[in-house]
């Protein structure tokens, strides 16, 4: 299980500006909806994005406290 502050502190160290919005999407806390604002996001496709987004959660994907993720990730012009 990982908390959202903590989610929201992994993408940060990666995306320092990164506005983060996570939803739980069983109530275990380990399927989670996240949304990722943020301007790293300028000029890249959509695979990228993600390729970042999981980049930054690589520890908590690895050790199981997230299981799935569903993503969005935009940039604060987008939203």
């Amino acid at each position: 299980m990982i908390t959202p502050d903590v989610l929201t502190d992994y993408v940060r160290k990666s995306m320092p500006d990164a506005v983060v919005t996570v939803t739980d999407r069983t109530g275990t806390m380990n399927h989670l909806k996240v949304s990722v604002v943020s301007a790293a996001f300028a000029g890249k496709n959509l695979l990228d994005r993600h390729r970042m987004i999981y980049q930054a959660l690589d520890v908590p994907m690895k050790d199981g406290r997230i299981h799935a993720l569903e993503l969005t990730a935009k940039t604060q012009d987008e939203t």
